[in-house]
């Protein structure tokens, strides 16, 4: 697991209970397109010795599409499974340090941006693309299978394995730098089955993959315009494990003089405060999806600025390879980037409110002609009380005083065009107004009449835009709201999805079925800690060693399986290395952010230390050691683990999860350390005060 991680704010909650998709029904019971089950048709393949051949999306032209596209396709194409393009493939690895997915013909880069955003976040990663598959001869079939959120509930989608190639036998879409790895390229197919065809996946947005792999929210801010606390909206999306994308002004594709590919997709991969001589700068990382052609401006690879950096930072943050991942400050991104999309996994990335609890409310809905696609209000203000009206009572969330006066309320409104392919029919304008109402009877179920909106204006601004997705945050009083979703032009058709989150709050719709409301609530299992951690660095807005191991020996580390907590304690030289370790400025303290970051590692470190003790002493001996490490995908000699456990271990050549965790942290920094500064991967050259600071203070 890289170490970037860690340096570059980026979170697996691994032990948190968010929204997410694997904690829903939906999720663990999936909707099966094509009425096609996985399962069953594994086993039925297994049973009858034969190779799965998907007749829902053959392998020949229908599959890749019609018309101009087909235009750009070599003249041979061919079908092939991935083992006839390789002795040895294999469908995922966790061993893999860097990015390995490469965009193809398709003009996609705003899907493959998405899917490398999802590569940073393991956990929901394996629930996009399970990971009990394998091209291992006793379970493999031809046949696999991928999770996406469609249009409020989860899909499995089901596909052979057999792939588009030309005459050389190289993949003619998605395809990965390690030439035996599948997973990309198969999950590009099975999304491309669900949009209709290859083709389909031509033209969109960053954030309707993200959504699709999550079932989030989206949020699009315009960087022209962005809100003074950007970069506080990046941290605590960050923290969240948010998925983030960007978008280059739009035109031709070609690459401009600075480096940047205009009209092109970005994923955001990390970001990252600096010191500098002259001050702090905020940097952002982003990767082109080609996997190479980089940013040439401040903080690019060949960058002067990165002298402004104390030598172990510079180590640890500059990348010497062309791998199409750079960095870039915070005002660069906003002059030369359009869109930043962030897809949020949890409802309370705006708010910077610690609740306890969120609320989902879904309702599905339709605009039909003549009865209610009544359009904007600013224009059609006599048919606007035809749109579908929902009624909202916002009530006290937390108890807090806070929501006495104001609650955090996140709309979104998602259109949803009935058809097979994605892009047939292009999106329409839409938009979301609402409206504070005096109190209304439970048993009046009518809709508001006209009267009521040429009388009353809709709090705060109706947007409207051309995209799949509208979301807007609203602070609220407690009391009785209604929300009217409507398309900027009466008698357009489509249907759509409400979604309504809030602390504590009650949804139904008026002249209508109020029987569709789904409810579900978040909570956060360790919000204890994150409030203590929060109220200690108030008051030390820096921590050092004996602090570090005042906060970490107040936390009862115990199991998830309700093993017994083993005394763990972190003695003083051990917080002194933890700190050396994750001090990037040299500053013999900590911040609160790179404590988080040491909070989340370590709680990752325990599930697997715990794991892997299976006689449950404590400790790991030298054999289950190693496969601790295996379990974080790194791999080491019997002969490194051996000297590993002498030097880490006590004197029964046993490792205390003290000792576990900081050998962990040593060793993937160091990794990552190598990686960054090695151009071919297979030497480094370092500075004489370089080393002598990776050495001495680490």
């Amino acid at each position: 697991m890289p170490f970037r991680q860690l340096f570059c704010i980026r979170q697996q909650k691994r032990k948190r209970q968010q929204w997410r998709p694997s904690k829903t029904k939906s999720f663990a019971e999936p909707n099966k397109l094509s009425q096609q089950n996985y399962h069953n048709l594994l086993a039925e393949c297994l049973k009858k010795g034969c190779l799965f051949e998907d007749l829902s999306f053959p392998a020949d032209v229908r599959s890749i599409g019609t018309g101009p596209f087909l235009q750009k396709l070599p003249q041979k194409i061919q079908w092939k499974r991935p083992h006839e393009l390789h002795k040895n493939p294999i469908f995922y690895s966790t061993n893999k340090k860097r990015l390995a997915l490469c965009q193809g013909l398709i003009e996609n880069c705003w899907f493959l941006a998405a899917v490398e955003a999802l590569t940073f976040h393991e956990d929901i990663l394996f629930n996009v693309v399970p990971q009990n598959q394998s091209f291992e001869r006793k379970k493999y079939a031809g046949i696999f299978h991928f999770k996406f959120w469609h249009f409020g509930e989860w899909i499995d989608v089901v596909i052979d394995d057999r792939l588009p190639v030309n005459e050389a036998g190289q993949l003619v879409f998605l395809s990965s730098v390690y030439k035996n790895l599948f997973w990309g390229a198969l999950l590009e197919k099975a999304y491309a089955k669900l949009c209709g065809s290859y083709e389909d996946l031509q033209i969109g947005q960053v954030s309707e993959a993200l959504v699709d792999f999550t079932g989030g929210v989206n949020m699009t801010i315009k960087l022209a315009d962005a809100p003074p606390d950007l970069w506080d909206i990046l941290t605590r999306a960050t923290y969240s494990s948010s998925l983030m994308g960007c978008q280059t002004h739009a035109g031709p594709t070609r690459v401009l003089a600075n480096g940047l590919v205009a009209g092109h997709a970005y994923g955001v991969t990390g970001i990252r405060k600096v010191t500098c001589k002259h001050g702090p700068e905020n940097l952002v990382r982003l990767r082109n999806p080609w996997g190479k052609v980089e940013w040439k401006g401040d903080w690019s690879d060949s960058s002067g600025k990165w002298e402004l950096l104390s030598p172990k930072e510079k180590i640890l943050l500059r990348r010497n390879s062309d791998d199409g991942e750079f960095w870039m400050s915070l005002e660069d991104l906003k002059i030369h980037f359009v869109d930043l999309m962030i897809c949020k996994l949890t409802p309370d990335l705006m708010s910077q409110e610690d609740g306890k609890k969120w609320m989902c409310s879904t309702h599905f809905g339709k605009w039909i002609k003549g009865s209610t696609a009544g359009g904007r209000l600013k224009n059609f203000r006599g048919s606007f009380w035809m749109n579908p009206q929902y009624l909202l009572k916002v009530l006290q969330g937390n108890g807090s005083k806070r929501s006495l006066y104001s609650c955090s309320v996140l709309v979104s409104l998602i259109q949803k065009h009935s058809g097979k392919h994605r892009n047939r029919v292009p999106h329409l304008h839409i938009g979301l107004s609402l409206y504070k109402v005096k109190r209304i009877s439970h048993d009046n179920n009518k809709k508001l009449p006209p009267s009521f909106f040429i009388w009353n204006s809709p709090l705060g601004q109706s947007l409207f835009v051309n995209n799949r997705e509208v979301t807007q945050d609203f602070r609220l009083p407690p009391g009785t709201y209604v929300v009217v979703p409507s398309t900027l032009e009466p008698h357009q058709e489509s249907e759509f999805i409400l979604r309504i989150f809030s602390r504590k709050h009650s949804l139904r719709e008026l002249g209508g079925d109020s029987s569709c409301v789904l409810s579900k609530e978040i909570v956060d299992k360790h919000e204890d800690c994150e409030e203590f951690f929060s109220k200690y660095f108030d008051q030390y807005p820096e921590i050092n060693a004996v602090q570090l191991q005042r906060i970490l020996n107040s936390i009862a580390w115990t199991s998830m399986s309700d093993h017994q907590n083993y005394g763990m304690r972190f003695s003083l030289d051990a917080c002194r290395s933890i700190l050396a370790l994750l001090d990037l400025n040299s500053t013999g303290t900590l911040s609160i952010q790179e404590f988080r970051f040491l909070w989340k590692k370590l709680l990752l470190y325990q599930e697997v230390f715990q794991k892997k003790d299976t006689h449950q002493l404590g400790t790991l001996d030298q054999s289950e050691l190693r496969v601790a490490m295996q379990e974080t995908g790194i791999s080491l000699s019997n002969e490194l683990c051996k000297l590993l456990t002498i030097r880490y271990g006590n004197p029964d050549l046993k490792i205390t999860f003290e000792n576990f965790a900081c050998f962990m942290l040593r060793v993937e920094l160091m990794m990552e350390a190598f990686y960054n500064m090695s151009k071919d991967g297979k030497g480094i050259y370092l500075l004489e005060s370089e080393w002598m600071m990776m050495t001495l203070y680490s």
